[in-house]
C-alpha cells in the first residue's frame, strides 16, 4: 500500500457548479508544488470541464456525468471500474457527495480523503463540515482538506484557462459590433442559479441605461442558454446592449470577461472566472445566510468588490421569501452605479474624452 506521504497518482473530485471549480484550482497547484513527479487528475461535471481543461498542473481531466452518460447505478458502476484500472492512491474529494464518495471506494482508491457528510463512512480521513457558518472563504475552506494531509499552502491564486482560438473569436465578435479597444466595456450578468440571488431585471435595465448614457460605456449581456429568459427585459428595454445570451461557450464567456473593464453580476460561478482573470468585478449579493454569505463566496481579488445588505430578516426562507427579496432590492441601481463609476474612474479619464 503507497504511504500517505508518497502518493504517485493523485485523483481530485469535485462535481459540482462552475464557481466551486474555479475556486478549488489552488488545490490542483498546490498538489503539483508538493509532488512534482505525480500524476495528477481532475473529475469534474461536463459543466465545467472547460474550467480544468488546459491546466498546466493537471495530466488529465476525466469527466462525470452524473446527470447524463452516469445517471445510473450500472453506468456509473462501469465508470468506478475505469477509475479503478487508472490505480490512483489518492482521492481528494472537495465536494460531499453519496456517489463522489461511493465511486472513490469502488475505485478501491486507498487514501479517500473529503468530508464528514453523504455517506463519509466511505472514506479513510474524514474532515468536519462546517462550511454552512460561513466563518472564512470557500476557497478557505477547500485548502482545509491539503492542510489536514500537511501539505503546504503555497499558492492561492485561482486559475482560468483561457484558449486562444476563443480569444479570436471574441476579437472578432466584438469588432463587428462596433467595439474597439478605445471603448469602455462592461459585461453585464443578470442571471444566477435560483431566484433568492437574482437581482431584479429592472434594475439591471436601469443601472445598463446609466453606463451607456453617462460613461458612454459599451454593454454587453451574457447568460448561459439554459437561463436566456433572466436578460429578455434588458435586451427589449436597452436596444445598444450586445446580446450575448446563451451564445458562448464557457472558454468564450473567459475570454469575454478577460475583454472587459468590467463585469458585473449577480453572485454567481462567472464572477469567480473574471476575478481569477484580474478583471475588476462588482458582485451583487442578497440572502442574509451564513453559508451564503460574502465572506464565504465574493469574488477574491485587489479588484474585486461586492454589494450586500442586512434588511433585518432573522431567519432566510428563500425562495419562501415573505418579503419579496428585500435584501436584493435595496441595493439600488444608483449605488452599484456609483462604485462602477468609482472602479471606471481612471478608464473613464483615459477611454471617454469629455
Amino acid at each position: 500500500m503507497v504511504k500517505i506521504n508518497e502518493p504517485k497518482r493523485i485523483l481530485i473530485v469535485r462535481t459540482d457548479r462552475i464557481g466551486d471549480v474555479v475556486l478549488s484550482t489552488p488545490v490542483i497547484e498546490n498538489l503539483r508544488l508538493r509532488f512534482p513527479d505525480a500524476y495528477i487528475a481532475f473529475m469534474c461535471r461536463p459543466l465545467t470541464y472547460e474550467v480544468v481543461e488546459g491546466n498546466p498542473y493537471l495530466n488529465e481531466v476525466i469527466v462525470y456525468d452524473k446527470y447524463g452518460k452516469h445517471k445510473s447505478w450500472i453506468s456509473s458502476l462501469i465508470f468506478s471500474r475505469q477509475l479503478r484500472a487508472k490505480d490512483f492512491h489518492w482521492a481528494i474529494i472537495l465536494h460531499p457527495t453519496n456517489r463522489a464518495h461511493l465511486l472513490a471506494f469502488l475505485a478501491r482508491i486507498p487514501v479517500r480523503v473529503g468530508w464528514d457528510k453523504k455517506m463519509k463512512f466511505l472514506l479513510t480521513k474524514a474532515i468536519v463540515h462546517n462550511k454552512q457558518e460561513g466563518e472564512k472563504h470557500e476557497l478557505e475552506y477547500t485548502l482545509d482538506i491539503l492542510r489536514s494531509l500537511g501539505i503546504p499552502i503555497l499558492s492561492k491564486s485561482t486559475y482560468f484557462p483561457v484558449k486562444k482560438e476563443a480569444e479570436s473569436f471574441i476579437e472578432e465578435y466584438l469588432y463587428k459590433e462596433g467595439v474597439g479597444s478605445e471603448d469602455l466595456f462592461i459585461v453585464v450578468h443578470p442571471s444566477a442559479s435560483c431566484v433568492s440571488k437574482r437581482w431584479p431585471s429592472q434594475y439591471f435595465l436601469t443601472l445598463i441605461r446609466m453606463l451607456i448614457h453617462h460613461l458612454k460605456a459599451k454593454v454587453a449581456v451574457v447568460t448561459s442558454k439554459e437561463e436566456v429568459v433572466y436578460g429578455e427585459a434588458i435586451v427589449k428595454g436597452e436596444r445598444k446592449v450586445i446580446d450575448l445570451r446563451g451564445k458562448l461557450t464557457l472558454s468564450q464567456l473567459a475570454s469575454l470577461l478577460k475583454r472587459a473593464d468590467l463585469f458585473i453580476s449577480n453572485d454567481s460561478g462567472p464572477v469567480h472566472i473574471a476575478a481569477s482573470l484580474g478583471t475588476p468585478v462588482i458582485s451583487i449579493f442578497g440572502r442574509n445566510e451564513k453559508g451564503l454569505s460574502p465572506t464565504r463566496w465574493r469574488p477574491l481579488g485587489e479588484r474585486s468588490f461586492y454589494l450586500h445588505k442586512d434588511v433585518g430578516c432573522q431567519r432566510c426562507l428563500a425562495h419562501s421569501c415573505p418579503k419579496d427579496y428585500l435584501c436584493l432590492k435595496a441595493i439600488t441601481p444608483k449605488e452599484v452605479f456609483t462604485l462602477a463609476k468609482k472602479i471606471l474612474q481612471p478608464l473613464y479619464l483615459e477611454k471617454v474624452k469629455v
